[in-house]
């Protein structure tokens, strides 16, 4: 293995194998830590953690051992990937995260570049746009569990780390891979903000890159990385000979972004549609049992089932229920719905939502999967490598508004399918 990536969740480290897969490495995704060393022919390996939400403490520990199982795997640099939003809060893990690892790997400036110019996300004098807003103004504002109220991506890690944290303006990005290793070459302890506003400055700071035992960043840093190992690699692309799964499939949409919810309305004017309430859910009115059999009686009419409300709906049922008590079950009903659907033959599953993804892929107990077909810019079909089991693990902003049915299309045929206007 060449090349090891950490991702804090899961829809993220399917964004950063899939933009591997595309630069031409073989790349594998693992669920988890590993227990087992690495298949022969995995040049990149990514460890999705679900760890951006958990407690410091938590996530370094993490984080920790999948960089030692990582480099036990022959990796040469270690990517530390978390989302293009820059999701933390003040307290939050990603300084935390990656002045450990940096330590671990024995790495004194450390390039920070949340930029992913494809996906609306650019750093531009230190501060985080997504769409052509600041991050404060967007829909990140309002986010349930990570609020981004602040775009300068320099002040917000200063709250995280006891590093100096420096910046590279985008002039010097500009000018070229050359200019950026200059300026990357100072003494001191650092993390160091770097600025992109095209995909052509990604690739400029992954070559400058070369040579580093650490970067951070999301998945936009990884566009040149493959190319820095070009020498060592022998495969000339990066994806599994796509095998998609026959028959219906169910979308789950946990996330309450602004994307993810108008494509929920958009999916619902013609499918079947089950949305969960929150108060109903924590009394038990509603729950897992009754939500996965509504699912199986339409399943040929690809359902979705979705608690993707209004963040100040979400805000008030956190308020009356308590935040974490909310989160937890909500989660937890997906998984369970989730394997019961699997249990009854289902083998195409979307997720949308990073948290609701990631406790779906671990509720499930998948170890591994394989990289396939990208449905939209940053998400990729992934296969489970054990049972066959297809999946689109969308972050929340991604995708168009029309990504549910593109997604189930891509994961496989559904034979005799009509839709059917839902009820």
């Amino acid at each position: 293995m060449l090349l090891g990536c950490i991702g804090d969740d899961f829809t993220g480290s399917s964004d950063i194998a899939n933009t591997l897969a595309q630069g031409g490495m073989r790349a594998t995704l693992y669920c988890g830590i590993p227990e087992q060393p690495a298949a022969e022919g995995v040049e990149a390996g990514i460890v999705a953690l679900k760890s951006r939400t958990e407690p410091v403490e938590d996530a370094v520990g993490k984080s920790l051992a999948a960089a030692d199982w990582l480099i036990g795997q022959g990796c040469r640099q270690i990517v530390f990937k978390y989302c293009s939003t820059f999701d933390s809060t003040k307290k939050g893990n990603i300084g935390p995260v990656a002045q450990a690892l940096a330590k671990r790997l024995g790495e004194d400036r450390v390039i920070v570049c949340p930029a992913f110019p494809a996906t609306g996300r650019s750093v531009y004098q230190g501060h985080l746009f997504v769409g052509g807003m600041l991050l404060s103004e967007s829909g990140m504002r309002d986010h349930p569990l990570t609020p981004m109220r602040d775009p300068d991506i320099r002040r917000w890690l200063s709250h995280q780390t006891d590093w100096r944290v420096d910046h590279i303006d985008a002039a010097t990005v500009f000018a070229g891979q050359e200019a950026i290793r200059d300026a990357l070459d100072v003494p001191g302890r650092s993390m160091v903000v770097v600025d992109a506003v095209r995909n052509e400055d990604l690739v400029a700071i992954g070559r400058a890159a070369a040579g580093r035992k650490l970067v951070t960043g999301g998945s936009g840093i990884a566009l040149a990385l493959p190319e820095n190992f070009r020498d060592r690699s022998d495969n000339s692309t990066g994806y599994a000979d796509w095998k998609g799964a026959a028959g219906p499939g169910v979308v789950l949409s946990g996330s309450c972004s602004q994307a993810t919810r108008g494509q929920v309305r958009r999916y619902i004017g013609d499918h079947p549609a089950f949305e969960i309430d929150i108060d109903a859910l924590m009394s038990g009115t509603q729950h897992a049992g009754h939500i996965a059999d509504w699912l199986l009686a339409r399943v040929d009419a690809l359902p979705i089932v979705y608690s993707s409300a209004d963040p100040a709906r979400v805000n008030e049922a956190q308020q009356r229920h308590g935040r974490d008590e909310t989160a937890a079950r909500i989660e937890q009903t997906f998984v369970d719905v989730a394997r019961t659907l699997v249990e009854n033959g289902v083998r195409k599953i979307v997720t949308a939502g990073g948290e609701t993804s990631g406790a779906v892929v671990e509720g499930l107990g998948i170890a591994r999967l394989e990289i396939g077909p990208e449905i939209a810019p940053g998400v990729p079909a992934v296969r489970d490598t054990d049972t066959g089991l297809c999946l689109a693990l969308k972050s929340g902003n991604f995708g168009q508004p029309d990504f549910f049915s593109k997604a189930l299309d891509a994961l496989g045929e559904t034979p005799g399918h009509e839709q059917r206007v839902g009820t």
